[in-house]
């Protein structure tokens, strides 16, 4: 077989295991900008994506070779995608774990969809995290209005109270501040079930990113430092400016979390360091994550080269760094500063191919650059 052919699609027996050659088609659930910059990525080592999104005209279609427009319940559109790729990922937690299930049935999925059935139930994720181990805020489950009052009473005020499933970037949580009503918060945050997290006295946010093959070996790339602006990433700061025990801690809870769950592909684990020290996990993401596009700009291998890789059975490329840099999202008109941006000499501007700005949307970032060592040393 040429190198540069793929392998005849057909039957996941066929195929189960073997690194994909250039020329295959890998599918990517979902069309947001992370599978944009997966897709770009792919191109690079040879292969082609095909896009299963809800959305036309999504980021990730405009730079795929395919791009299939369905409900992600829809069976029938499911399984002709299947047919049309040799490995299935996906760039975001929303898509339904059962239709993910369904894929692998016919297709090799990586991750598997057991890794997105935990990190889409902030709930399930909690008990997995704490099951190994690993420390968490204190969290209570709400399923009822009326057990909000006694999970308050638990947790304590101020807290956070999240819908347990289906919320990002701030999205479906509310403050419950020592003067919130708390049925008002119940109905602001939607009458559904809900998880109740405890604040934690803050030195800095911290995520790492872990990449793990089909062998079981992992890399991961140094911890950064995470800001936010209204709940959404607004700068991320690569490398964080913590020790090294505590870099290596961090690290290592993350490697554990990615063998646990027997995950093939990325693992983003974003953490609070506490003022006396300890790590506490916040949330996990199974797929490339916004406090990893510095490494596109910054690093040997980008996180999204690292995602192909390991979707695609290939070996995981190095995670060195060349540079430090701080990583700002362009969120909502701050786009419409792209002219400046693009004429500043070393930014390296990413816009998303969006053609609508809306308060709170990621419409691209920027990536400036910095001697290795310097930021740390601020």
């Amino acid at each position: 077989m040429n190198l540069f052919s793929a392998r005849p699609l057909g039957a996941t027996a066929a195929r189960p295991s073997a690194p994909l050659a250039p020329g295959s088609t890998i599918g990517i659930m979902g069309g947001g900008q992370l599978g944009r910059m997966t897709a770009l990525a792919a191109a690079r080592l040879g292969y082609t994506c095909h896009i299963f999104t809800d959305e036309r005209g999504s980021p990730a279609s405009q730079v795929a070779a395919a791009a299939t427009v369905a409900s992600y319940a829809d069976q029938a559109a499911l399984a002709a995608f299947a047919d049309a790729v040799h490995a299935v990922t996906f760039e975001f937690e929303n898509v339904p774990h059962e239709s993910v299930r369904f894929l692998t049935e016919r297709i090799p999925v990586r991750p598997g969809w057991d890794c997105l059935r935990i990190a889409q139930d902030r709930l399930v994720e909690k008990e997995f995290i704490n099951r190994l181990g690993i420390p968490t805020t204190a969290y209570a489950s709400v399923e009822r209005e009326g057990a909000l009052a006694a999970a308050v009473q638990a947790i304590g005020r101020p807290a956070v109270l999240k819908t347990a499933r289906m919320g990002y970037d701030g999205k479906g949580q509310v403050l419950i501040a020592e003067n919130t009503p708390l049925d008002a918060a119940w109905r602001e945050m939607g009458n559904s079930h809900a998880i109740l997290e405890g604040f934690v006295d803050l030195a800095m946010e911290i995520s790492v990113i872990v990449a793990r093959g089909l062998d079981g070996k992992w890399v991961a790339y140094p911890p950064v430092e995470n800001r936010h602006r209204n709940h959404i990433l607004d700068v991320t700061r690569a490398p964080a400016a913590i020790s090294d025990a505590l870099a290596r801690d961090a690290i290592a809870l993350s490697a554990k979390l990615a063998d646990a769950m027997g995950l093939v592909g990325l693992l983003a684990v974003e953490m609070f360091v506490a003022r006396d020290g300890r790590l506490l996990v916040n949330e996990i993401a199974p797929r490339p994550h916004n406090s990893g596009h510095w490494t596109i700009d910054a690093c040997v291998t980008s996180q999204f080269e690292q995602f192909v890789r390991a979707v695609a059975g290939l070996p995981l490329g190095s995670v060195d760094r060349h540079a430090d840099a701080v990583m700002q999202n362009l969120i909502g008109t701050d786009v419409e500063q792209w002219p400046a941006l693009v004429a500043e000499p070393g930014a390296k501007v990413h816009l998303y191919g969006k053609n609508e700005i809306r308060p709170g949307r990621k419409m691209g970032h920027v990536t400036r650059l910095y001697p290795k060592g310097s930021l740390t040393k601020e």
